[in-house]
Order: C-alpha cells, then structure tokens, then sequence
C-alpha cells in the first residue's frame, strides 16, 4: 500500500471515529426485570447505564464492533465516491492534524468518562427491553430522560 493509501484509510478511521461519539442515538428503555434505563449508540445501543450501581455504565462489544464496521462502511464508500471523481485530490495537512487531534480529544474523553464510571463489558446484551423512547444528541447536550407513566396503556410507534 502506497502512503496516500494509508491516509486515506486513516482519515477514514478518524472520521469514523468523530461520527460515531459526535453524535448519537440515545434510546429510553425497560428493560425485562429492571428499572428503566438510558443507552446510546446508533444503530444499536453499546452502552448504557449500569444495573449495579447508580453511576456505572455497561459495555455491549458486539454492538459497538457492529456499529464501528457500519459506520467505517459509510466513510469508505463516500471515500471512495469522493476520490473516484477528483483522482488529484491530496489531503490537505493542516485537515489531516484537525481531525487526529478532534478524534484523539473524543476517545481520550470517552476513555476517562467511562472509566470513572466502574464499568462492566459484555460481549453482547442478554436481556431483552422495551424501548419507550429515542432520539439524537450531540456530545455536549445532556441526554433528556424522558416521563413515562408505566401504569397507562402504552400505544406502539
């Protein structure tokens, strides 16, 4: 593989990287034998809050390796679409430092934020939920929890 090869694959990981924790799916669910929870991700949840203490998240890498390869799927294709059309397009440096420095800044926050946070990973959820609510955010917005009363019939969306 040649060096322009390389940094297109890279700029394909980094965009892949800001993407997936810029912006995010936040899904407000019940699960079976539980209380109710948050979980975010897109389009399927790979972390959510923890059942064993109130200020714990949990890990799903299965999900997470699935959206990784979706979302590095839609970077390579719209890549590949972009220097199909202009062959003689080179990466500028100063795009190519911006976006290793926001991805470095977002996986050095995410690290630390879900490792205060007494973690667990599975490899993939094994509980079923009901999902009462969805929607988008970006990274600096508070997830909103929504009100649900869970005694009145609930009309499926």
């Amino acid at each position: 593989m040649n060096a322009i090869k390389i940094k297109i694959l890279t700029m394909i990981f980094l965009a892949t990287i800001i993407s997936m924790f810029l912006v995010t799916k936040w899904w407000f669910v019940l699960p079976v034998d539980g209380p109710d929870k948050m979980f975010w991700g897109f389009p399927f949840a790979f972390m959510g809050e923890g059942f064993h203490t109130s200020m714990s998240y949990q890990f799903f890498l299965l999900e997470f390796l699935f959206d990784f390869l979706i979302y590095f799927s839609f970077w390579g294709f719209l890549f590949w679409v972009y220097f199909k059309s202009y062959r003689n397009i080179e990466i500028h440096k100063i795009i190519y430092k911006l976006s290793f420095s926001v991805a470095l800044t977002l996986l050095f926050g995410f690290g630390i934020y879900a490792s205060v946070s007494n973690p667990l990973f599975h490899s993939k959820r094994s509980f079923e939920w009901k999902v009462f609510k969805t929607g988008y955010i970006f990274i600096w917005q508070l997830t909103p929890r929504p009100i649900i009363n869970f005694n009145q019939p609930f009309a499926n969306k």
